[in-house]
């Protein structure tokens, strides 16, 4: 289906057209049609697909059908900082010529810059939680007017603890609205939490279709931990692809692999949550205009990023957590591309790994790369995360599970 197919005014045609967008993806064909009849959505897709789209082109075809007012109609909430620019910078690309007045409100930022944004007849704003909420307590804007709201990777939302602001932000919302969910994953804990404030909403499932269709070579190569940054300098070297992102559990970790990789020579930058929002926006520029190699960086900080053609991530070590594993890797084997997936597993981290696989329900290819095989003599450090309890435990209720899955 192309673009030209859906019931959409000639301008925003235009304005896509421009763009370069012709076919519509999976979850635009099936999502937009949906909330142009105004129903509520609880969509299930991954980033990359194409969901920004998804919900932004419904939003300004319903505001551009009425009057022009002065009222916040459209309120989309974001995770993280990165990811509402980006879904800005698309909300304005989509909207040019249209008439709207867009704001962007986030954290570590003015706030004084964003009350005269706000003040200044905004039809549509793009926010994350907290600030949001800092507006509404301050009276810097009402959404008494609101028809559309947006939850933007709702799980990573809860994952980062916002379930509080959330529900204080719904206090302030009318009941009368269309209501809009996006999520990577869609479990339990998001549907309990999502339920009341939804309005028999029509559920869409992109994530299992799309990742089917996505090129990922998976590799693990088990190197020790203390050998981890010179293997990743070796593969910078040697491989094919010229740029890569590079992901580490904690922000301390990755300004120590930021600081080796530079001392041998090897352009890298960080992005975690310590960095100022302009550092932070400066190393993401010039990763993009690939002036840096590679970009190290946490799960919180690179959660919403959106870089085409990326050729390779690269986990430093495993996340605790799987879904953070899926989130990673779908950064590279976009929109059909071919894209290359590498975990350097050490000896501590094998317990994560067989969670992960048990998750998948699928082995990772493990191999080790010559000049740094592991030392098999030494033995695994014990922690509370992997002890036997711990694994034996974790054994027990994948059985479970499995045995519930087949009754």
């Amino acid at each position: 289906m192309t673009f030209n197919q859906l019931p959409l005014n000639p301008n925003l045609l235009k304005n896509l057209s421009a763009l370069g967008y012709q076919q519509a993806s999976e979850i635009q064909q099936q999502a937009i049609p949906l909330a142009l009849a105004g129903h509520d959505l609880m969509a299930c897709a991954q980033t990359g697909t194409g969901k920004t789209a998804a919900f932004c082109l419904p939003i300004l075809q319903a505001l551009s059908q009425q009057k022009r007012t002065h009222h916040i109609q459209a309120l989309i909430i974001t995770p993280t900082r990165e990811l509402a620019q980006q879904v800005h910078q698309n909300l304005e690309n989509y909207a040019k010529g249209c008439e709207f007045n867009c704001a962007l409100v986030y954290g570590g930022v003015s706030i004084e810059k964003q009350q005269l944004a706000l003040k200044q007849a905004c039809n549509i704003v793009v926010a994350t939680p907290g600030r949001i909420l800092d507006h509404l307590k301050r009276g810097s804007c009402d959404l008494k007017h609101l028809q559309h709201l947006v939850l933007d990777e709702a799980d990573r939302m809860l994952d980062l603890g916002f379930k509080d602001e959330l529900r204080a932000l719904f206090k302030y919302l009318p009941q009368l609205r269309q209501t809009m969910l996006f999520s990577a994953t869609l479990d339990e804990s998001i549907y309990r939490f999502a339920k009341p404030w939804l309005n028999q909403a029509k559920q869409l499932d992109i994530a299992k279709a799309h990742s089917k269709a996505v090129k990922i070579e998976e590799r693990v190569y088990n190197v020790d931990q203390d050998k981890k940054a010179a293997l990743l300098c070796q593969l910078a070297k040697k491989a094919s692809w010229q740029q890569a992102l590079v992901f580490c559990r904690t922000k301390q970790g990755v300004d120590k692999l930021v600081k080796q990789l530079i001392q041998q020579g090897i352009s890298a930058a960080a992005l975690h949550g310590d960095l100022s929002q302009a550092a932070r926006e400066q190393n993401l520029v010039k990763f993009k205009a690939s002036e840096i190699r590679l970009l190290v960086a946490t799960d919180v900080a690179a959660r919403g990023i959106d870089i085409e053609n990326m050729p390779c991530v690269i986990n430093l070590e495993l996340p605790y957590k799987n879904e953070d594993y899926t989130h990673r890797i779908g950064r590279t084997g976009r929109a059909g591309q071919s894209g290359i997936a590498i975990t350097l597993l050490s000896v501590d981290d094998e317990h994560l790994l067989h969670d992960l696989e048990a998750q998948l329900d699928r082995r990772l290819p493990q191999q080790w790369y010559p000049g740094f095989e592991p030392d098999l003599s030494q033995p695994a450090p014990s922690n509370k995360r992997n002890s036997r309890s711990v694994q034996k435990r974790k054994a027990r209720q994948r059985a479970l599970g499995n045995n519930k899955r087949h009754k």
